[in-house]
């Protein structure tokens, strides 16, 4: 397969890098964390068979840049660059959308914010925890990464987060959220050149994001929920369940954990390309 056509887009605030690959119908994959476009290479070049596969490093992160690298993040402004990109990409077709981590609350939002760019959203397992029960324990968590990254360091905040997110019983550790699988050796660097800005700006902001659950009732024919098979009693696993059951919707699961995308390429692509179809 020959690598990728690269892109620029210009938005408020920012320059995006986008990747395209594959022929068919657009699919918009929105990566989560510090991967970037890179950390969805193999599953996209997996479901290139089927789609026109779009990728690209959200504002802030590896090749997209930002006007002001002090500025604050939000959901609603990470959705509207997903936005734009379809609109450039798809002017005249709806397009499926799959985000993973904080990149699947960037398609929750994106799917209440134009319903009417949106076929399907794949949203794996998306940290909104605003919808727990229990959500003002994550409230305390998010302080402590945020307050901890101030008065510490990168990575204690780092290691204060991951503890936050395995939960109970959960596995989930500061390597594990480093998102630094063997897959992922060759991006190390930029892994670890984005973290600051995803523990600064990106946790705190996304992870106190409430999604208009009314809106979302309204569409869940257009939803999917789905979480790691190897993620059950982790923090990132609840909110997908808890919104499932809400919903009335059947929770998908998919191989390996959060960032099953990285550990299980091929498996995970297979389990996706049946979660997208209609």
């Amino acid at each position: 397969m020959t690598g990728p056509t690269t892109g620029s887009l210009r938005v408020n605030g920012a320059t995006l890098h986008y990747e395209v690959r594959g022929r068919g119908p657009l699919l918009l994959l929105v990566p989560g964390g510090t991967g970037g476009a890179a950390s969805m290479d193999a599953v996209a070049d997996t479901l290139a068979a089927a789609y026109t596969v779009a990728t690209y490093d959200p504002r802030g992160m590896s090749r997209s840049t930002l006007d002001d690298p002090e500025a604050e993040q939000r959901v609603a402004e990470h959705a509207d660059d997903a936005y734009r990109l379809l609109n450039r990409l798809s002017p005249d077709e709806p397009a499926r959308v799959f985000g993973a981590s904080s990149g699947a609350i960037v398609a929750v939002h994106l799917l209440t914010a134009h319903p009417e760019r949106v076929a399907r959203v794949v949203a794996h397992e998306p940290p909104l925890v605003e919808v727990l029960p229990d959500a003002a324990r994550h409230r305390v968590l998010v302080a402590r990464v945020r307050d901890t990254f101030r008065t510490q360091g990168l990575m204690p905040a780092v290691a204060v987060f991951a503890a936050g997110l395995a939960g109970d019983g959960g596995t989930t550790t500061p390597e594990a959220e480093l998102r630094l699988p063997p897959q992922a050796a060759a991006r190390a660097e930029q892994t670890l050149a984005d973290l600051p800005y995803f523990v600064g700006r990106i946790v705190p902001a996304f992870m106190s994001y409430a999604p208009d659950l009314d809106r979302l009732a309204a569409l869940a024919d257009r939803l999917v929920l789905a979480c790691g098979e190897e993620s059950r009693g982790e923090l990132t696993y609840r909110p997908a369940a808890f919104l499932a059951e809400r919903l009335g919707l059947e929770l998908q699961h998919c191989p390996g954990g959060h960032t099953g995308l990285t550990t299980h390429p091929g498996e995970f692509g297979e389990v996706l390309a049946k979660m997208l179809r209609d």
